[in-house]
């Protein structure tokens, strides 16, 4: 492996570590004393929690914005489908060409999806107004992410500055909004948990 392997090797049992730490301490931690009488399957509402709960139909926020849902959706998928692509260009497995281009073309349009949340945020006076400097900086990140692994699917050259920054991606994730990545997953398992044991989830 050359020193850029390594160094995004680093970088990736930081992150991990940490969602680890993060994940294990939801599952285990009691939290405060919650008096209220168990009415319902907790189990269940878990499963609920990551599945019918993440509807746009059941998000206000969601359904009416489809649009900008959908290119957020979109964005999300090209973020995955980017960290697919690392572990193939980080073990160097051998793939047909033709994936390459479609790859890539793929990760292009899902990256245009990305900069068009930006700018609507940038545009739009009341998401300005609700906006840090960290929103506008996670947004180019990702998509930067995604550009740049859309560049080294196509030129092997590439895959050295394509480590050295998702190296620092890994390593901003727990600092900055990008901290959803780890909390997503216990978050959801939390949810699943308090409204479960209420009996509220699943909805019937």
């Amino acid at each position: 492996m050359t020193i850029y392997h390594w160094i995004l090797f680093a970088a990736f049992s930081i992150f991990f570590l940490y969602f680890l730490y993060n994940l294990i301490l939801t599952l285990v931690k009691k939290g405060l004393p919650d008096p209220s009488e168990k009415k319902g399957n907790v189990n269940a509402a878990i499963i609920y929690s990551f599945t019918s709960a993440m509807s746009p139909a059941k998000k206000e926020s969601a359904f009416l914005h489809l649009p900008t849902y959908v290119a957020g959706m979109i964005f999300h998928l090209g973020t995955f489908f980017s960290f697919f692509w690392l572990i193939i260009l980080f073990f160097n497995f051998r793939i047909v060409a033709w994936c390459h281009w479609t790859s890539s073309l793929i990760l292009i349009i899902t990256s245009i999806c990305g900069i068009s949340i930006l700018i609507k945020r940038i545009a739009k006076k009341n998401l300005r107004q609700m906006s840090n400097p960290d929103d506008y900086f996670s947004n180019l990140l990702v998509s930067g992410f995604q550009i740049l692994m859309a560049i080294a699917i196509l030129w092997n050259k590439a895959s050295a500055p394509l480590f050295i920054y998702t190296a620092f991606l890994f390593l901003y994730i727990p600092f900055g909004k990008l901290k959803h990545t780890i909390y997503f997953f216990s978050s959801r398992i939390y949810l699943g948990k308090f409204f479960g044991k209420r009996g509220v989830w699943p909805v019937k």
